[in-house]
C-alpha cells in the first residue's frame, strides 16, 4: 500500500512539474536599453528538456542556441553580431516559468551588469 501511495504521489509531482515546465509558444516584454524601453519577442518550443526557438526584437531575429528547462529553470543564449564587424557577443539567459507557464522572469548581461525583462505569454 505505502509503495503505491509514493508511487502516485510521484505521479502527481511530475505532472505538476510538466504543467509548470510549459513554455511552448509566443512571449513578449519590454526591455530597459540605453536606447530607451525595447519590444522583444520570444517564441519557444520545448522537446523533453531541450528548448529551441528565436527573438525578435529591434536587430531582427535571432536563434536560441544551447536552450534547457530543468522544472521551472530556463537557461539559452543567443549570439548577436558585433559592432561594426567586431566579435560577436554572446548572450546568456537565466529564467524562472511561472507555475501556469504565462510568464517568465528572465535575467541576463550584456557586460553592463544584471538585467531583467518579464515575459508574458501570447
Amino acid at each position: 500500500m505505502r509503495t503505491t501511495l509514493l508511487a502516485i504521489m510521484a505521479l502527481f509531482a511530475f505532472t505538476f512539474m510538466a504543467a509548470a515546465a510549459d513554455l511552448n509558444g509566443k512571449y513578449t516584454g519590454e526591455m530597459t536599453t540605453q536606447r530607451g524601453p525595447q519590444t522583444v519577442t520570444y517564441t519557444f518550443a520545448t522537446s523533453g528538456g531541450t528548448v529551441t526557438g528565436s527573438t525578435t526584437g529591434r536587430n531582427g531575429e535571432t536563434p536560441i542556441a544551447d536552450g534547457k528547462i530543468d522544472g521551472s529553470t530556463l537557461t539559452f543564449s543567443i549570439t548577436r553580431p558585433g559592432r561594426n564587424g567586431g566579435d560577436p557577443m554572446k548572450i546568456v539567459y537565466t529564467g524562472k516559468i511561472s507555475a501556469d507557464g504565462s510568464s517568465v522572469d528572465l535575467s541576463y548581461d550584456m557586460g553592463r551588469g544584471p538585467q531583467t525583462v518579464t515575459l508574458k505569454k501570447q
